[in-house]
Protein backbone atom coordinates (compact mmCIF):
# COMPACT_ATOMS: atom_id res chain seq x y z
CA UNK A 1 0.00 0.00 0.00
CA UNK A 2 1.40 2.99 -0.76
CA UNK A 3 1.14 6.49 1.05
CA UNK A 4 -1.74 8.53 0.41
CA UNK A 5 -1.02 11.54 -2.05
CA UNK A 6 -2.91 15.14 -1.86
CA UNK A 7 -2.82 15.29 -5.58
CA UNK A 8 -6.61 16.44 -6.79
CA UNK A 9 -8.33 19.81 -5.28
CA UNK A 10 -12.09 20.33 -6.36
CA UNK A 11 -13.88 23.96 -5.90
CA UNK A 12 -17.53 24.22 -6.24
CA UNK A 13 -18.44 26.59 -9.46
CA UNK A 14 -21.30 28.06 -9.76
CA UNK A 15 -20.58 30.46 -12.41
CA UNK A 16 -18.56 27.69 -14.32
CA UNK A 17 -17.45 30.43 -17.80
CA UNK A 18 -16.38 33.29 -15.37
CA UNK A 19 -14.43 30.76 -12.25
CA UNK A 20 -12.92 28.72 -15.85
CA UNK A 21 -11.66 32.21 -16.71
CA UNK A 22 -9.86 32.67 -13.30
CA UNK A 23 -8.40 29.53 -13.29
CA UNK A 24 -7.30 29.48 -16.70
CA UNK A 25 -5.33 33.16 -15.91
CA UNK A 26 -3.80 32.01 -12.77
CA UNK A 27 -2.27 28.36 -14.33
CA UNK A 28 -1.82 29.92 -17.63
CA UNK A 29 -3.06 27.10 -19.57
CA UNK A 30 -6.58 26.14 -21.11
CA UNK A 31 -8.34 23.40 -19.27
CA UNK A 32 -7.42 19.37 -20.24
CA UNK A 33 -11.30 19.07 -19.84
CA UNK A 34 -13.71 21.42 -20.94
CA UNK A 35 -17.86 19.97 -20.46
CA UNK A 36 -20.97 21.90 -19.27
CA UNK A 37 -20.43 19.00 -16.22
CA UNK A 38 -16.86 19.38 -15.15
CA UNK A 39 -13.85 20.91 -15.93
CA UNK A 40 -9.81 20.56 -15.03
CA UNK A 41 -6.48 21.32 -15.37
CA UNK A 42 -3.39 19.96 -14.46
CA UNK A 43 -1.62 22.36 -13.16
CA UNK A 44 2.80 21.80 -11.65
CA UNK A 45 3.80 18.23 -10.82
CA UNK A 46 0.80 17.02 -11.98
CA UNK A 47 -1.53 18.58 -9.31
CA UNK A 48 -5.38 18.34 -10.95
CA UNK A 49 -7.51 21.37 -10.66
CA UNK A 50 -11.20 20.72 -11.02
CA UNK A 51 -14.53 22.55 -11.45
CA UNK A 52 -17.60 21.31 -10.44
CA UNK A 53 -20.89 23.40 -11.56
CA UNK A 54 -22.89 21.43 -9.70
CA UNK A 55 -20.63 21.29 -6.13
CA UNK A 56 -23.09 23.45 -4.25
CA UNK A 57 -26.06 21.65 -4.83
CA UNK A 58 -24.03 18.05 -4.45
CA UNK A 59 -23.21 19.66 -0.69
CA UNK A 60 -19.82 21.49 -1.12
CA UNK A 61 -19.13 24.68 1.34
CA UNK A 62 -15.95 25.20 -0.59
CA UNK A 63 -12.66 23.36 -2.15
CA UNK A 64 -12.16 19.74 -1.50
CA UNK A 65 -9.06 17.80 -1.47
CA UNK A 66 -9.02 13.99 -2.85
CA UNK A 67 -6.37 11.80 -1.41
CA UNK A 68 -5.25 9.53 -4.19
CA UNK A 69 -5.40 5.95 -2.07
CA UNK A 70 -4.95 2.52 -3.83
CA UNK A 71 -8.53 1.27 -1.73
CA UNK A 72 -10.65 3.67 -1.32
CA UNK A 73 -13.42 1.49 0.46
CA UNK A 74 -10.84 0.46 3.01
CA UNK A 75 -9.59 3.63 3.79
CA UNK A 76 -13.18 5.31 4.14
CA UNK A 77 -14.08 2.57 6.49
CA UNK A 78 -10.84 3.19 8.39
CA UNK A 79 -11.91 7.14 8.76
CA UNK A 80 -15.54 6.33 9.84
CA UNK A 81 -13.62 4.10 12.49
CA UNK A 82 -11.87 6.95 13.29
CA UNK A 83 -14.21 9.27 14.03
CA UNK A 84 -14.57 10.87 10.69
CA UNK A 85 -18.62 10.84 9.38
CA UNK A 86 -19.45 9.41 6.08
CA UNK A 87 -20.10 12.24 3.56
CA UNK A 88 -20.22 11.37 0.00
CA UNK A 89 -20.57 7.66 -0.44
CA UNK A 90 -17.89 5.67 -2.70
CA UNK A 91 -19.22 6.81 -6.08
CA UNK A 92 -17.82 6.00 -9.56
CA UNK A 93 -17.25 8.98 -11.64
CA UNK A 94 -15.52 8.20 -14.48
CA UNK A 95 -13.92 5.14 -16.02
CA UNK A 96 -12.31 3.29 -13.26
CA UNK A 97 -12.09 6.54 -10.82
CA UNK A 98 -14.22 6.52 -7.76
CA UNK A 99 -14.39 9.14 -5.27
CA UNK A 100 -15.71 9.01 -1.64
CA UNK A 101 -15.77 11.87 1.27
CA UNK A 102 -15.99 12.00 4.84
CA UNK A 103 -15.81 14.81 7.42
CA UNK A 104 -13.53 15.53 10.27
CA UNK A 105 -15.05 16.88 13.95
CA UNK A 106 -14.83 20.49 12.96
CA UNK A 107 -16.95 19.76 9.50
CA UNK A 108 -13.60 19.82 7.14
CA UNK A 109 -14.31 17.68 4.08
CA UNK A 110 -12.10 15.18 3.34
CA UNK A 111 -12.13 13.97 -0.27
CA UNK A 112 -10.78 10.20 -1.38
CA UNK A 113 -10.13 9.15 -5.04
CA UNK A 114 -9.32 5.67 -6.04
CA UNK A 115 -8.07 5.14 -10.01
CA UNK A 116 -7.99 1.57 -10.76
Amino acid sequence: MTTPALKTVIFPAKDLERTKAIFTALLGTAPDMDEPYYVSYTAADGQHVGLNPRGHEEGMAGPVGYWHVDDIDASLASLVAAGAEAGQPVTQVGPGRRIATVTDPDGNAIGLLQDS
